[in-house]
Order: structure tokens, then sequence, then C-alpha cells
């Protein structure tokens, strides 16, 4: 297999000139692209991302979304921008909108892509983990598809980008029997979320960060999970100080399971209808289901595109690990002073396990090479920044 072509734009802006800035190269990115080998005429094009929630608001800016779905529609294909429901439906899109993902702010309809009760999906049949899964019924319709990822930290798998973008946001939240799809990577194995009483401090950390109200303490401080309302997605053991919350989890096999299950997505495209954008800004720990942002741990990179869903991540990963740590960071408080591979140096998991899991699954290859763009050509096709007189 050959090497895959990944575009890069540096976050750095080197003239006081738009062209130079990461929108303008991004928009330049976006021309070499050629959306026209993925978009078709009147096309429905999926621009599935992660819309943040209520406290996590380092997700991917509107200003860039807005050119993605501008270069779309000049192609004359009809894009929306799409997640499945993590939170109520309803309370999900009001999120979104106050994080500023709307359609007066992108110039796309904001939708559920399992519909706005999460139970709206087509099972798929995957690989020997999962066995089949249920993929959000838009995703599954549509002809054509953009990821864009937030590259940042995770807690189950080191890091989220765009594998863990479709492997988990691009399952339903449930079937039509109330059965959890996405829940099912997090509890693998048929094991439960148990509690250990005597750990406990009743702080009610893990009852504050639960969206779905699937955990109470009842008159007898005993905590109670109600298997019905939760979502499997494991935010009450992230939050508990005193780890009597306890998440079952085999890493190496969560990690393929990503992988599995972002296969199952991309099998109901056909070839060459799926596009890869990577934002590496706002490299914070933690994925951005949480109810707050952290410090990010490394400095912004910039913007990778590409159509191979492995060369994406394996240079994602990459690239932060030649960035600057920040030391008012969970780095800093792990007194980690070079990047390498610092989510697993954060969180205790490898991340280049799921982009081997994705190669070895046939999603793409290892083997890329680095386009970078320094800057959009003017109409003239020159290069050199304005200058500004006095």
């Amino acid at each position: 297999m050959s090497k895959a072509i990944v575009y890069f734009a540096s976050v750095r802006a080197h003239a006081f000139d738009y062209d130079y800035g990461m929108v303008g190269k991004f928009e330049e990115i976006l021309n070499q692209v050629d959306l026209s080998n993925y978009v078709e005429e009147d096309e429905y094009v999926a621009l599935k991302m992660h819309l943040g929630s209520h406290g996590a608001y380092r997700t991917v800016r509107p200003v860039f979304l807005r050119k993605l779905v501008d270069a779309v529609r000049d192609q004359k294909g009809q894009p929306f921008i799409c997640d499945t429901v993590r939170i109520p439906g309803l309370e999900y899109l009001r999120t979104a909108n106050r994080n500023g993902i709307n359609e007066l702010s992108t110039g796309a309809p904001v939708l559920m892509a399992d519909g706005i009760f999460g139970m709206d999906s087509v099972t798929i049949k995957t690989g020997p983990i999962l066995g089949e899964i249920g993929v959000a019924s838009a995703m599954h319709d549509a002809p054509s598809m953009i990821v864009v990822s937030h590259c940042k930290g995770h807690i189950a798998s080191g890091y989220g980008g765009a594998i863990k973008n479709l492997g988990m946001g691009g399952i339903a939240f449930k079937d039509r029997k109330g059965n959890a799809q996405r829940g099912r990577m997090h509890f693998l194995q048929n094991a439960k979320l148990t509690w250990d009483e005597e750990k406990c401090s009743q702080c009610l950390q893990c009852i504050n960060a639960c969206p779905h109200e699937g955990i109470a303490f009842d008159e007898a401080n005993i905590l109670n999970i109600y298997s019905e309302k939760c979502a499997r997605c494991g935010r009450c053991a992230r939050v508990c100080p005193e780890a009597a919350l306890i998440l079952p989890q085999n890493d190496e096999m969560f990690q393929g399971v990503l992988a599995e299950a972002a296969g199952a997505v991309l099998s109901t495209f056909d070839k060459n209808k799926v596009l890869y954008v990577n934002f590496i800004t706002d490299i914070h720990p933690e994925c951005d289901c949480m109810p707050m942002a952290d410090s990010a741990v490394v400095s912004d990179v910039g913007v990778l595109v590409s159509d191979d869903i492995v060369a994406i991540e394996k240079a994602t990963l990459d690239l932060i690990g030649e960035a600057q740590v920040i030391q008012n960071s969970k780095a800093g408080d792990k007194e980690i002073t070079e990047a390498g591979n610092i989510f697993e140096k954060v969180h205790g998991k490898d991340p280049y396990m799921q982009v081997k899991a994705a190669a070895k699954a046939g999603l793409g290859t290892m083997e890329y090479e680095i386009k970078t763009i320094e800057c959009k050509p003017k109409p003239d096709g020159s290069t050199e920044p304005r200058m500004f007189g006095h």
C-alpha cells in the first residue's frame, strides 16, 4: 500500500495576512483536496462532529465549520452537521446552540443522527468483539461524509480523534428495544458498573456528572445504579475521587472495539466518499462530553485533512508528540516535560493501539506523507504577503 497523503496547515501565522493564517490555509487545503472527488451534486453530506457539552467549550470553532459547509455547497452538495444522542436529544441540540454550533453560524442544519430519542439506527455486522452494532440512521443513509474531529485526550481510550468520533459517535444511543448500543463498548464481556461502599465518601460528584439520572443514593445512603437509564458512558467512574465506582474494561479490547465500530460505520459508505478533518487545537486531556474543559496539555498544532483514517490519526498523534508541553495542565501535574506519547503518560492508555487496530482491520495505512500548506495563494497565484502601509 502506498503512502497516504495528509494535508497539514500549522496554527502558526508567519505574516500579518489572512492567507497565512490557519483559516486561510484551511481554505487552501479544501481547494487542493478537491471536494468534487467526494461530493456529488444534490448529495446529502453528513458532517460528523462532537457538539460539546455544557461547560466543555473546547470544540471545533464555528468559523472552520462554515468554511467546510461553504466548500461543500460550492460542489452543490447538501451538508448537515450531526452527532448522536449523548444526553437527551433536545438538550444536546440546545447545548450545541449555546456552543455556537447552529445553522446561523455554520450555514448547515444541526441534527441528531440517531434521532431525537437516540433510537434510530440500522444494525450492521461487525467483527468478533461486537458481532453487530446499531449505526446511526442519518449516517448510515448519507451517501457521503466528512468526519470533523477535535483531537484531545480521553480517559477510556487515551485519545479521541477520528476513530473515536466514528467508533463511538457514529453508533446509536440505544436500539428500539432499549438496549444500549454505544454503551456496550464501555461495558465489555457483559460486566456491570459496581460501587464500593467502603471507599465512597458520598461527595455526589458521580450524581452531578451523570446526564441521564442513572444513579442516586436512597434513604439508606446506598447508591442505586439504574440499568435502564445508564448510558454506559463511564462519566461517574471518571469523576469519582475515591475510585469507589469501578468500570470494568480491557484496554486492548476497548481500543480494538473502537476500530471495529468505526469500521462498521465506514462499511455503509462507498469508496472515496469519506474525508477526515482533524483539528489539533485546544488539546486538553478530557473528552468533550465532560461538563468542563481543562487546560491544554500541549500547544496548538494545526489542522490535518486526509481520506485515510489510519494515516490521519497516526499523523495527529505523531505531531502531538512533537508539540511543546504546557506546564499549567495535567501534564505539568505529572511532571511531564516532553510530550512523546503524552496521552499514555497522562491516562495510562496507549492511543496508538486503536490506530494499529484500525490498520489491522484494513481501514487504512500507517504510512503517510505530510503535505504542508504554507499559505492560500492570491487570485493572481502569488504567495507574497500583503504589505501594510502607515
